[in-house]
């Protein structure tokens, strides 16, 4: 069952979470979602040695950044943590962010490798980004540190979206579980008072 955290969209994913344990539950997913980071970050690195062109290294850092961000926010988020983000512009213009969860029971049984790898890959790869940042800086390279800025800032629109969608995912299972005590007690009080 999903837990829709937000009441303006109608739609649905299917997910079948895979109980935790000793192995990764999804190792396909997990290699393509360090993939394409480690794709980026390594061609960041090694373009120098290659290519005397910026913008092949341009192009082609920011096209990995860019498959990455797309793979962790629609396919890896999803199943090997159970979250789906995104944003929209309503009709008075404003963005509103929108978000999705599986409900308590199916994310209990999420393998924690797999979150395990999600997060903390989510997260290095900014840090990362942000040391190659730095080194552009110190040595005075604007033009790296464009590419640098367009990969970290893909990268943490991810950590946004998916750390605003993990909290409201929290408030909405604790509002949930609020109400189905509150429908039960309810319904006790009724059943009690309807046989007296």
């Amino acid at each position: 069952m999903l837990l829709h955290v937000t009441m303006e969209h109608d739609s649905t994913y299917c997910f079948c979470a895979q109980p935790s344990g000793e192995n990764y539950a999804n190792p396909r997913i997990c290699f393509f979602h360090v993939l394409f980071k480690a794709g980026a970050l390594a061609f960041y690195i090694l373009s120098a040695l290659f290519f005397d062109s910026f913008v092949i290294i341009f192009v082609v850092t920011v096209l990995l950044a860019a498959l990455d961000f797309w793979v962790v926010k629609n396919v890896s988020g999803r199943i090997l943590v159970g979250l789906r983000w995104w944003n929209e512009i309503d009709d008075n213009g404003e963005s509103v962010w929108k978000f999705e969860c599986l409900d308590q029971e199916s994310l209990a049984r999420m393998n924690k490798k797999d979150s395990w790898l999600f997060w903390w890959t989510l997260y290095l790869t900014a840090v990362i980004w942000i040391f190659f940042g730095i080194f552009s800086l110190i040595r005075f390279q604007a033009d790296y540190l464009l590419v640098v800025g367009v990969c970290l800032t893909l990268s943490i629109a991810n950590i946004v979206g998916f750390t605003k969608c993990r909290k409201d995912a929290k408030k909405q299972i604790q509002a949930f579980a609020s109400q189905t005590i509150a429908n039960r007690f309810q319904s006790t009080i009724q059943s009690a008072f309807s046989v007296v």
